[in-house]
Order: structure tokens, then sequence, then C-alpha cells
């Protein structure tokens, strides 16, 4: 039988990518919005429209049978710079992606570090450190550059005129009439 949870996560909606984290480089919606508050800090990515929100308050991580799609995220500051660490990915999503097609490990042993600076008035170094030892032999680092933008970000509405999945779902129903 062919269902939903039979299908990629990206053509369910549930992720995407670029969509991070980590945040890589994509073809489209790679836009983000950064908001803090006082105890909290969000990364709006454009890409599926999935706020991440960051404690920084100082709890602890949840519960280690918590598992979540983009991880449980904890974040502190180092002098001018956002540290960010995520554990508890679920083991269904890849401990590293970095685009649509190529995907590497699972997130069950994942723990993310990311860090977010400000280098200029327009300018972060967004840099990431993926630690995942039943997958690499070593952890690696990225970094990449962000610049301020005006441009206005656009809700990534996927589900919406999503037909592609609807159509793949029907076309099993066929099947599986036709077949009877």
């Amino acid at each position: 039988m062919d269902g939903p949870e039979d299908r990629g996560l990206s053509e369910r909606c549930i992720l995407g990518f670029a969509h991070g984290p980590p945040l890589t480089p994509g073809g489209y919606n790679q836009n983000i919005q950064l908001f803090q508050t006082p105890s909290h800090v969000v990364i709006l990515n454009e890409m599926v429209h999935d706020p991440r929100i960051v404690p920084l308050d100082g709890r602890p991580h949840l519960p280690g049978n918590v598992l979540q799609w983009n991880g449980d995220a904890r974040g502190h500051w180092e002098g001018d710079t956002l540290v960010i660490e995520s554990t508890h990915f679920t083991d269904k999503t890849a401990s590293f992606a970095p685009n649509a097609v190529a995907a590497m490990g699972t997130g069950e042993h994942l723990r993310l570090t990311e860090r977010l600076t400000r280098v200029g008035a327009d300018l972060l170094r967004y840099e990431y450190t993926v630690d995942d030892p039943t997958t690499f032999t070593r952890p690696f680092t990225a970094a990449i550059p962000m610049r301020r933008s005006d441009v206005p970000m656009f809700e990534y509405a996927c589900h919406e005129g999503n037909y592609g999945l609807l159509n793949i779902l029907r076309g099993a129903r066929a099947a599986e009439r036709a077949a009877r």
C-alpha cells in the first residue's frame, strides 16, 4: 500500500531542503528572520515556514525519549556570538542533508552546534558543526555569510496545491481497486 507515511519528508511538506538545521543554501526560499526576546531567539525560515524557538534561559534539554524533527535547541551567548546546541533529533531525519538529494546518516546521534556572529552592519557569519560519530569519522564545521535583505519573506505554503502527493495517493487507491 502506498500511503503518505511512505513518501519522503519534503514531499510531505514536513521538512525541505535549505530548511535546516543546519541552515544550508538552497535554490529558493532561503531567507530567514531572527527575533530575540530576553529569554528566547526565534529563527524563522522561509522554506517550510517552520520557526525554531530557542530558549536562552539555561533550561536543560528535553528528556532523552522526546525526539523532534529539528532537534531540541538550547542557546546561550559567548560574547557577541549566539551559540545554539541541538540534540534529540529523530532518527527519521538525516544527520546531514546539504540538499534535496543527498542525505547522510540519521539524526539519532547528531549533536549540532550553530554560531551566529554579527561581523558587519548588514552581515552575519553563520557557522555550524555537525558531530555524529556513527555517521562521520570526526566532526566537521562550515561557515556561511548571511547578508541582511529588505526583501519580504513569503509563507512557503507547501500543502496548498501539493497535487503531486494527492495524485500519487489517488493512483495507488485506483491500482488497489483494479487489483481486486
